[in-house]
């Protein structure tokens, strides 16, 4: 394999992550007209976009079994296409159960194409011998950022949701089967890197791997939770408890992806030179002290802000917990990575009908409580990442 071909593979690889993110993100600020057209409560509503994780976490598991059989890059693109069809079904539910069923599609869909991107990237990777998997995860920001943008860019031109979900998922299906052409070809085991590799596995002793994939998953989860909180929460908040105009709420999610794609920008930068334990919880604070200050004194400005703040401390933090899943000993090649990206979707589970809950317990402002709480759970699990120069 040329350098020329690993820099395509790179390429490629990064279009489908772009996609990706993309994809779901057309969708998102289109949630409150959603909301209202089917009279859902935030209860009912919570437990509706709770369908989408539900769908991840069953199929999960299949993603392995898939990537053995038919390679992660195959998987990946029609993992993309199929995602962009439960994205656009989801647009144009007549009822809540149809609603629910499309997100569930939607959410089966976009965790083996998680899985499989993730896959053929840490292949790169280690071809590369280098870190570049934070890159890969800021693409994927663009991609969710240039969707946000997409979409508030539909609704202010009043374009009908069904013409605008058709039209955004078959341009980004279309980048993923180009990108396909370009991908690593031949098995997804092909690549070993060396014992002095930066790549190379980070030696846990064998009785505290289980501990500590544990607490991979549970960093992911903080992560997810404060992902969800942007996905499911930012637009309702600002429109609703803030009376935001709907153009302007859907720069609330903008905003958190938008810092999360800095902080991936610069991730691995900041991980080479400080180490991923002490960026997890300088992100971890900066979470927890931005969106408890935002929501401690409300306001469409501020609230930006702390969403933007939330965005930028959990940017390494899936991408970490995924990377030192992978390198874990004992297991075999990809189960971490399996096993994490799996669990970590329990966050996307239970986030939105626990924060809808509350909400309609009390207000929405409080139900947001979950995200600093997330920072201060990244804080003190932080340690089982590695330190500079391990």
């Amino acid at each position: 394999m040329t350098l020329q071909a690993d820099r395509r593979a790179r390429f490629a690889v990064a279009a489908l992550f772009f996609t990706n993110g993309a994809l779901f993100a057309n969708l998102i600020p289109r949630y409150p007209q959603i909301k209202a057209d089917l009279g859902l409560g935030n209860a009912a509503y919570g437990l509706s976009v709770a369908a989408f994780p539900t769908g991840a976490i069953v199929a999960g598991l299949a993603a392995g079994l898939l990537i053995r059989r038919f390679g992660s890059a195959t998987v990946a693109v029609a993992g993309t296409a199929l995602t962009a069809g439960g994205v656009l079904l989801a647009g144009l539910a007549p009822a809540a159960a149809v609603f629910a069923a499309a997100l569930f599609l939607a959410g089966a869909m976009d965790a083996i194409t998680d899985v499989a991107q993730n896959a053929h990237a840490l292949r790169v990777q280690r071809r590369y011998r280098r870190s570049i998997i934070n890159s890969f995860h800021a693409i994927w920001s663009i991609g969710a950022v240039t969707g946000g943008l997409m979409a508030a860019a539909a609704i202010a031109l009043h374009l009908p949701i069904g013409a605008h979900l058709a039209v955004s998922g078959g341009l980004l299906v279309a980048v993923a089967l180009v990108a396909r052409r370009f991908c690593l070809t031949g098995p997804d085991v092909d690549e070993t890197p060396a014992p002095d590799s930066p790549a190379g596995r980070f030696t846990w002793p064998g009785r505290r791997v289980g501990l500590v994939i544990g607490a991979l998953v549970l960093i992911a989860i903080g992560g997810t939770i404060v992902e969800d909180a942007g996905n499911s929460w930012a637009a309702l908040y600002l429109s609703g408890s803030l009376h935001a105009a709907a153009a302007v709420a859907a720069w609330g999610y903008i905003a958190l992806v938008g810092a999360q794609f800095v902080g991936r920008l610069i991730g691995d930068r900041l991980v080479d030179r400080f180490g991923q334990r002490t960026v997890a919880r300088a992100g971890g604070l900066i979470v927890a002290a931005g969106m408890g200050s935002a929501l401690a004194v409300p306001s469409v400005a501020g609230t930006i802000l702390g969403f933007a703040a939330a965005g930028f401390g959990v940017a390494t933090l899936v991408p970490a917990a995924m990377h030192e899943a992978d390198e874990l000993p004992v297991l075999k090649p990809g189960t971490g990575l399996t096993i994490v990206s799996w669990l970590m979707r329990l966050g996307f589970l239970f986030s939105p009908p626990v924060v809808g809950a509350v909400a309609d317990a009390t207000s929405l402002r409080t139900g947001l409580l979950v995200v600093p709480i997330a920072g201060v759970l990244v804080i003190v699990l932080a340690g089982v990442l590695r330190v500079k120069g391990a």
